[in-house]
């Protein structure tokens, strides 16, 4: 049966300092509550190893090489990742996409590189304004889904976790109604039981990202192929991160 996620993407927020701070805040404020999904932070590289060894949350890097060692300055691996004891690895945001240039070939390989080390990716898709109004919404995401992904066993598919974020809804305000947002969630689980079997796609959890906050969590949630959240702007505070894992 597949899990109910909340993950925290911190994006460029918080140093080090504040990051541990928070962490140890959040999950205080988590204690003694009866939680109905996983909670996952996802922290800069910098926070990873100190977030990990210091709270029993879920931890995700936000990127990783799509080489395995080297020459390669600046970079940090999916290996270098699984040391600091995170599980998770989230990639394909479209911030990644857009501003760094990282097409589905160089996803393919951060993917397979992340699921060797043990991590778990958070991979990302989503269509832009443009392509949702030229209706090849649908299109493009299959598309994302296929060429990065699709060359996977069923084994290693089943350790991946969906979120399917609307450009045009990523810190903009705007948020997919909660009937566009299960459409294009029921499209994914549909494309993937087309390549892996219904089973599969019955045990993928797909994650809404795009504006969520504690004000919509709780319908986009209430969806039957909404299975969480892949949370920005909401997760750098507490009080604003409860309500949305509380959505539930």
């Amino acid at each position: 049966m597949r899990k109910n996620i909340v993950a925290g993407n911190w994006k460029m927020n918080k140093s080090l300092q504040e990051g541990l701070a928070f962490a140890k805040s959040l999950e205080a404020a988590l204690a003694g509550k009866t939680l109905k999904c996983d909670v996952i932070v996802g922290t800069p590289f910098i926070h990873l190893a100190g977030v990990a060894s210091s709270v029993k949350l879920g931890v995700a890097a936000q990127n990783c090489s799509d080489k395995a060692s080297g020459a390669y300055t600046g970079e940090v691996s999916a290996a270098m990742v699984a040391s600091t004891g995170a599980k998770y690895v989230i990639l394909g945001h479209s911030e990644r996409r857009t501003y760094y240039g990282e097409t589905d070939a160089i996803l393919k390989e951060k993917v397979l590189l992340a699921l060797a080390n043990g991590l778990s990716p958070i991979f990302c898709i989503g269509e832009t304004k443009d392509e949702r109004e030229k209706n090849v919404h649908f299109d493009v995401v299959k598309k994302q889904t296929v060429d990065a992904l699709f060359g996977l066993s069923a084994e290693d598919f089943s350790k991946v976790i969906i979120a399917y974020e609307p450009v045009w809804a990523i810190g903009t305000g705007l948020t997919a109604t909660s009937a566009q947002a299960q459409e294009m969630h029921a499209y994914i689980r549909k494309t993937i039981a087309g390549k892996y079997g219904e089973v599969v796609a019955d045990n993928t959890s797909i994650l809404y990202g795009g504006s969520a906050n504690g004000g919509n969590a709780k319908e986009l949630f209430a969806c039957p192929d909404i299975d969480g959240g892949l949370i920005g702007g909401a997760s750098l505070d507490v009080e604003k991160f409860i309500p949305v894992i509380e959505g539930f």
